[in-house]
C-alpha cells in the first residue's frame, strides 16, 4: 500500500469530526432509538452507517468527476434527496400525535433499508469524501488503498451510529422522550424538513 497509519489516523478523525454534526442520519436514528428502544433502532443505524460508507465508495471510483463534468446530475441527486427527506420529515410531522409505536411492529419503516435510503438521499458526503481523500491522500490510489479507506470509512460510520443508537436508547432518555413525544418529534420533522429544502433550493 502506498497510504501510511498517520494517513489513515487523519482520515479518521476528520471523519469523526465530520459525521458528529447534526444532519438526517443523527436525527432520525436519535428519535428513532427514543421510540423504539435499542433493538429495533440498531438495525436502522447500521443501514444509516452502510449508506454514508457508500458515499466514501463512490468518491473512491470517481463520482465527483461525474458531478464535475456533468453539473446537472448532481443538481438532480440533491432536488432527489431533497424531496426524498421532505416526505420522510412529512410522516414525522403527521405522526407526532400518535401513541408511541409498539416496538415489535415494523411498519414504521426504521429497518436496514430505510436507513440506507435515508443517508444515500443526501449527496453532500459525497463531496466530503472527495474533497478529504483529495487531501489527506494527495498520492495516486491503488486498489489495495481504496479498499483500506473504505474499510476505515465504514468501520468509523458503522461505530458512531450504533453508539448513537445504543446511548439515545438507554431508559432514562427514553422516559424523557415519552414525556415531550409530540414536541420531539415535530422538531424532528422539522429539523429533517429544512434539511431537505435546503438540498433542494440551494443548486
Amino acid at each position: 500500500m502506498t497510504i501510511t497509519a498517520d494517513q489513515l489516523l487523519l482520515f479518521v478523525g476528520t471523519l469523526a469530526v465530520a459525521i458528529l454534526s447534526p444532519g438526517p442520519g443523527v436525527i432520525a436514528v436519535s428519535q428513532g432509538a427514543f421510540a423504539l428502544g435499542r433493538r429495533r433502532a440498531l438495525p436502522y443505524a447500521w443501514g444509516l452507517a452502510l449508506g454514508a460508507s457508500v458515499w466514501c465508495l463512490f468518491a473512491l471510483l470517481g463520482l465527483t468527476v461525474v458531478f464535475r463534468l456533468l453539473p446537472w446530475t448532481y443538481v438532480a441527486l440533491k432536488v432527489l434527496g431533497g424531496a426524498y427527506l421532505v416526505w420522510v420529515a412529512g410522516k414525522m410531522w403527521r405522526h407526532a400525535p400518535d401513541p408511541l409505536p409498539d416496538p415489535a411492529d415494523g411498519s414504521r419503516g426504521m429497518g436496514f433499508t430505510g436507513g440506507m435510503m435515508l443517508n444515500l438521499s443526501n449527496p453532500k458526503p459525497a463531496l466530503f469524501y472527495s474533497a478529504v481523500l483529495l487531501s489527506v491522500f494527495p498520492v495516486l490510489l491503488t486498489a489495495g488503498d481504496k479498499l483500506a479507506i473504505y474499510v476505515t470509512a465504514a468501520g468509523v460510520e458503522l461505530a458512531f451510529y450504533s453508539a448513537l443508537a445504543s446511548l439515545m436508547a438507554l431508559p432514562w432518555l427514553r422516559r424523557r422522550y415519552y414525556a415531550a413525544k409530540f414536541w420531539i418529534d415535530r422538531t424532528a420533522g422539522l429539523a429533517i424538513g429544512l434539511l431537505g429544502l435546503s438540498l433542494i433550493l440551494r443548486h
